[in-house]
């Protein structure tokens, strides 16, 4: 039955006040708050994400959600949600400032994540490498054409890309004296196994030395 007064009632419990948040929306966004306030990161989340599809293009929806976000340790979304924030107010210098705070985070958060132990791939390779390096090609007929000694002889350039880096391969060449191409092999593998950069930078040191 329609209300004769013709003003919308008041939601009358919790429940029923998020099911008007098109008409109130400040109320979740005080809830929300008081969320985050007491630390309940992933109850606001909860509720926020309830109307994100409502209201897409409000500032104080995606300021709230960058918080909560942030107080979870999701720092990728916290940025996405600041950046809109900035996008909708870009004079509003409290989300700039926020964002600020949280794309250190997101840095340092990167930086402190362990690196994996191994790489299947590269670990791969230094098995393959090793195990090459005992082959013996067959011999050649006698009815072929030897290639000729002063081509077996030339190496490739020390700027030429190698195409499987692996630590293996590194000692071969510095038993060569071949200093650059294993510098060009430990400069690969600090792209590939991170976690031991420190010793193929060392090892990039001493070959410099000797150049």
């Amino acid at each position: 039955m329609p209300n004769p007064s013709g003003r919308i009632a008041p939601c009358s419990n919790r429940i029923d006040r998020y099911s008007c948040m098109t008409i109130e929306p400040h109320l979740i966004f005080a809830d929300v708050s008081l969320d985050i306030a007491r630390g309940e990161f992933q109850s606001a989340l909860d509720k926020l994400s309830k109307a994100v599809d409502t209201l897409p293009e409000s500032y104080l929806l995606h300021l709230l959600h960058g918080r909560a976000c942030r107080g979870m340790g999701h720092y990728d979304a916290s940025v996405r949600h600041l950046k809109q924030c900035c996008r909708l107010a870009p004079s509003n210098q409290v989300a700039w400032q926020e964002l600020i705070e949280v794309t250190v985070l997101q840095a340092q958060h990167r930086r402190e994540s362990p690196a994996p132990a191994s790489d299947p791939v590269a670990d791969e390779f230094e098995r393959l490498s090793i195990a090459l390096s005992g082959f013996q090609p067959p011999r050649a007929s006698e009815c072929s054409d030897p290639t000729p000694v002063a081509e077996q002889k030339q190496p490739f350039p020390d700027d030429a890309s190698i195409a499987v880096p692996t630590e293996s391969l590194a000692n071969i060449f510095i038993a060569q004296g071949a200093y650059k191409k294993a510098i060009r092999v430990y400069t690969s593998l600090i792209q590939l196994k991170p976690s031991r950069a420190d010793d193929y930078r060392q090892s990039i040191d001493r070959l410099l030395e000797k150049l």
